[in-house]
């Protein structure tokens, strides 16, 4: 990836006017003094093997974006990561509206991200963090290490690490205030940043506050029915249809992908799925019709048809979100090298968004032919029809009043005291930080306008009462719990008592707090003078707790005897006392906490230092872990970098072990149980329930990463040229993953009895379960190349103003392999897997040309580049003749994902040296996402990957006195 001093460079070039300070062909001296996030030993340059990308502050002005985030994920290594727009289908998953970010697509949970190099409190109980909780408008850059970091950091590093470095001596009066919305109207987004600085006592006090709002409004749901968000077209319904086991025994392909798809197994207002009756569907007022189907029907789909039930459109875009953020820093210089200083943080990140409209029950309700909403034709052709009485029905249930809409909320309070600063030992200089941190989050996330599904299948079981010719719900236990009747039958107003019943205003609820102490102290300076200069030392020591407790409402959790919400939820009789009541949103009770202790020990050892061949130095580093759950774990890491002889030439090369410990969620995850049926491998079937758990016993994940690269820096004959190219190589064994309980089931009758202790199937009926737990069974593999290229012209050399930067990076993904580690499971390949966060290739390139109106206008221009690829690279391509699928290795009639293209545009304008007007237009061409269909009826977005949003507009007012 993109060096450290390549990019500081770039960052430096593009920030206006600088090309009137500097001549072109004069080196940049700033590249020499930044400190390399990938090593805990302060040296200057980019001496340091680890690769690693920056982001100036003045290219986060340029990005323009209302969060920091939303640049980042941008950049070609990271690959993965959640945010507003990712998870809006999502009701129970608990990381809705949480900006977190991921590395080489390796997951959230594989890339450390810091603040200052210090740990952040997790924002779920997963332990990662929420960059949109971190002070923003203070960071004067961000840097993204794309190596192994764990000999240097700890924990989690395997993917990397992402480092936001504040500006902790701000002094003066800054602030940001920007708006926008995109080309449909919506998503406006308001934006109000400020920040003040100031020293007092001789400036040993300094004092440094800043305050941020961000409010986006999010892309609502446009409903039901084959439509798009705020007047999108691109929406056509989607969806992969199944073919027939015949067809296919004929040689045709188990899936194609279709639009204008129309589901037969539910319609808008209720339709009747097998039997005679079967076809019926019921329009305005309950009346009956026949059902559109379409043409080309197979398995679940058809195309074409009555498609104003689908329910795909519904989701929303993008989630309406707000972030508020104080933040504070207050140091006092003991001398002019030391200081102890103390900062607090205050966030709250709010966010709101619709997964889906009503609730779509896809052909399984059972409707008796008495029912007392159905019109009396259906009524009498289901009693002659149906010996059983009883028909099947599918519904959209879009007579419901409002939509499922899910509310996470996310407030930190993190205090951090620490000291920095120098002292001489033994005629040498050292440097040293040490800190302690109490951070405390706490989740609240709540779903309303979600139906009780034991509450809804009584409610729609209605009868007239023989006595009173009254409408009520058949069962004498429900109607005596408040039982309130519904109509599902057409488009009939719903009933509010039967809606208020089956839908409690009290909907599920999840309450999360998560606590982090840590305490650290490191040191680094130069212990002696080698004879190819000082070797260098860095070593320290840390101390982290990291704990979490959870519960749910009764209804999800079902602990109403032990619920703080009890007195809201009564008793009912109707309801399981094990909780999981709710349509979607069951969350569960739990805790758990652990802690670890570590040191780490870090030389850097110059070794060659030659006028004939070149300078050369190692970077050794190890650090040793103690987990008070998960035991020992050791990260270590061998580095070596060469100055060449060849004019500007290095390389670098690092390989490294690295660890990332499991976390709370999966050590102490709350029982949750459901039924399930396995074969017992003797040719039987039996009945289970399937008790999913956390893990304590589990064990580090282990990292082999290796990279190598090679870097031309400002070479004399191209003094403002600079290229690097990074080849890397990331294996993970013992990967934390789940098994479902039919393979823990065979594992266990294949001897492995690690996982015999969590399976128990030989007792009597109603005793059998599986233990559905985490285990060190998979393994992940990726490997590819990272690309940069940075050059600066001074446009005077051709008679014209200003200066032209040009900028591009790129990450081509040579393998994602991913092994289940499970006996009968094939390894499967994510690169280039168009459902999936890695892309073979992803790009970025920029190019600004800053210094034109007298040195107060800079433009630029970005393409944002994602390359073709396959639906699923496990999938057998072929339209026919095909082989038999395979679980494994399914056919598909067309396998081919296209790729896309994204110009941005932006501009700025210094109205004066402390005012400077700016605009961004991102997707200019207003690029319509590429859909990916399912095998439901979804929204079929992946917004990972493409750009779901469309053109979006920002303007907006700097300031800085």
């Amino acid at each position: 990836m993109i060096n450290l001093a390549v990019a500081s460079a770039c960052g430096m070039l593009a920030m206006p006017g600088h090309a009137q300070q500097a001549p072109a062909e004069q080196p940049q001296e700033e590249v020499k003094t930044v400190t390399v996030s990938g090593s805990r030993i302060a040296a200057r340059g980019f001496t340091q093997p680890t690769p690693t990308t920056t982001l100036s502050s003045a290219d986060l002005d340029k990005s323009a974006k209302p969060n920091i985030f939303e640049s980042l994920i941008e950049l070609p290594a990271l690959q993965g990561s959640t945010g507003r727009t990712t998870n809006t289908f999502s009701t129970s998953s608990g990381i809705q509206g949480l900006s977190s970010l991921s590395l080489r697509g390796l997951g959230t949970l594989r890339t450390l991200t810091l603040l200052d190099g210090q740990r952040v409190v997790g924002a779920n109980v997963t332990g990662v963090t929420d960059v949109s909780q971190f002070p923003q408008l203070l960071v004067k850059r961000v840097d993204v290490v794309t190596g192994g970091a764990s000999a240097s950091y700890g924990s989690d590093a395997i993917g990397g690490v992402v480092n936001f470095i504040t500006d902790k001596k701000f002094t003066g009066f800054k602030a940001n205030v920007a708006g926008g919305e995109t080309k449909y109207h919506d998503d406006k987004s308001g934006t109000l940043q400020a920040a003040w600085g100031k020293g007092f006592v001789d400036d040993r006090l300094h004092v440094t506050l800043s305050g941020e709002f961000t409010k986006q409004n999010g892309i609502d749901s446009p409903g039901f029915g084959q439509v798009g968000a705020g007047g999108r077209t691109w929406y056509n319904n989607p969806a992969l249809q199944e073919s027939t086991k015949d067809m296919q025994a004929a040689g045709l392909p188990r899936y194609r992908s279709i639009v204008n798809a129309q589901h037969i197994q539910y319609a808008k207002y209720g339709l009747i799925t097998n039997g005679p009756l079967k076809g019926t569907a019921f329009g305005p007022g309950g009346t009956p019709y026949p059902f559109q189907y379409g043409t080309d029907c197979v398995g679940n789909f058809c195309i074409g048809g009555d498609r104003s039930g689908s329910v795909g459109a519904g989701t929303n875009l993008a989630m309406n979100f707000k972030r508020q953020v104080a933040y504070t820093r207050v140091s006092w210089d003991l001398d002019a090298d030391n200081e102890i200083y103390v900062t607090g943080n205050w966030a709250q990140v709010t966010s709101a968004f619709s997964p889906n409209p009503g609730a779509a029950k896809q052909g399984n309700l059972s409707i008796r032919c008495d029912n007392a909403y159905l019109p009396a034709s259906v009524a009498a052709g289901c009693a002659s029809g149906y010996p059983s009485g009883v028909m099947s029905v599918g519904t959209a249930n879009a007579e419901f009043p409002a939509n499922i809409n899910v509310h996470p909320t996310r407030t930190q309070r993190r205090l951090v005291a620490g000291a920095n600063g120098k002292f001489k030992l033994f005629d040498k200089e050292w440097s040293y930080d040490a800190y302690a941190e109490h951070g405390e989050n706490k989740t609240i996330i709540r779903v309303n306008d979600i139906t009780l599904n034991p509450r809804y299948n009584f409610a729609i079981d209605a009868i007239k009462d023989p006595a009173t010719g009254q409408i009520v719900c058949r069962s004498a236990a429900a109607r005596a719990a408040g039982c309130q009747p519904i109509n599902i039958f057409g488009d009939v107003p719903i009933n509010m008592p039967g809606w208020n019943y089956i839908a409690p205003s009290n909907g599920p609820l999840q309450h999360t707090d998560s606590t982090q102490n840590v305490v650290s102290a490191n040191i680094n300076g130069d212990v002696a003078q080698g004879w190819a200069g000082p070797i260098s030392v860095a070593f320290g020591a840390e101390w982290r707790r990291e704990d979490y407790s959870v519960f749910g409402d009764p209804y999800g959790a079902g602990v109403a005897l032990e619920s703080p919400y009890t007195a809201a939820h009564p008793a009912d009789p109707t309801l399981s006392t094990t909780g999981d009541n709710w349509f979607a949103g069951n969350y569960h009770n739990g805790k758990g906490a652990f802690n670890v202790k570590e040191a780490y020990v870090e030389f850097n050892i110059p070794f060659l230092k030659s006028a004939t061949f070149g300078e050369a130095n190692l970077n050794i580093a190890d650090r040793e872990e103690k987990y008070s759950t998960a035991g020992k774990a050791r990260a270590w890491k061998l580095g070596a970098t060469w100055q060449t002889p060849v004019d500007g030439l290095r390389v670098r090369a690092v390989s490294s072990k690295d660890v990332r410990a499991p976390n709370l969620s999966e050590l102490f995850a709350a029982m949750t149980v459901t039924n399930q049926a396995v074969n017992n491998n003797q040719g039987q079937s039996i009945q289970i329930q399937q008790r999913n758990v956390g893990n304590p016993s589990l064990k580090p994940e282990e990292a082999r990463n290796n990279s190598f690269g090679l870097v031309l820096s400002q070479p004399s004959w191209a003094r403002n040229f600079n290229f690097s190219v990074d080849y890397y190589d990331i294996k993970v064994k013992n990967v934390i993953s789940s098994l479902n309980p039919q393979q823990e089931v065979d594992l266990c009758y294949g001897g492995n009895q690690q996982v015999c202790s969590a399976v128990s199937i030989n007792g009597p009926a109603g005793t059998n379960y599986v233990l559905a737990q985490s285990f060190n069974f998979a393994s992940l593999h990726t490997r590819g190349v990272d690309f940069e290229l940075a050059y600066r012209k001074n446009m005077g050399d051709f008679g014209l103003p200003g200066s032209v930067t040009l900028r591009g990076l790129a990450s081509r993904m040579i393998h994602s392999i991913s092994d289940p580690g499970v006996p009968g499971t094939t390894p499967i390949e994510g690169a280039g897997a168009m459902t999936g966060a890695t892309p073979k290739w992803k790009a970025m390139v920029s190019q600004s040309w800053d210094g034109l109106l007298g040195g107060r206008l800079g433009l630029s221009l970005t393409e944002r580049w994602i390359s073709a690829g396959k639906f699923n690279n496990e999938y057998i391509e072929c339209q026919t003749n095909c082989p038999l699928p395979t679980a494994a290795h399914p056919t598909i009639y067309d396998n081919h994902m296209p790729g896309a293209v994204y110009f941005d545009l932006g501009g700025n304008y210094n109205v004066n040296q402390q005012v400077t007007a700016y605009f961004k237009v991102d997707n200019l061409a207003d690029r319509a996402p590429v859909l990916v269909p399912q095998t439901n009826l979804s929204l079929a977005l992946n917004p990972a990957v493409y750009d779901s949003v469309g053109r979006t507009y920002r303007v907006g007012l700097r300031v800085n006195f």
